[in-house]
């Protein structure tokens, strides 16, 4: 399967994540777990990551596949 995470920095440190194997953001420092609760709360947020992983990563692995079967 896919895994996509969208990572959120800030001064080289992460802060706040975002998993599809989870479902749901995960926070690193205080201001990250302040807004993991938050984002968590937001299904529309939710749904942006989930509109993410639709459009770039089960785009991309069709490609990439493809890729590898016509090298074999």
């Amino acid at each position: 399967g896919i895994e996509f995470i969208d990572s959120y920095v800030f001064n080289q440190v992460e802060y706040i994540r975002f998993n599809s194997t989870v479902g749901r953001y995960v926070g690193y420092t205080e201001h990250g777990v302040k807004n993991a609760e938050a984002w968590n709360s937001d299904a529309g947020i939710l749904g942006q990551e989930q509109a993410e992983l639709e459009r770039y990563c089960k785009h991309n692995d069709a490609n990439y596949y493809s890729a590898i079967l016509d090298k074999t």
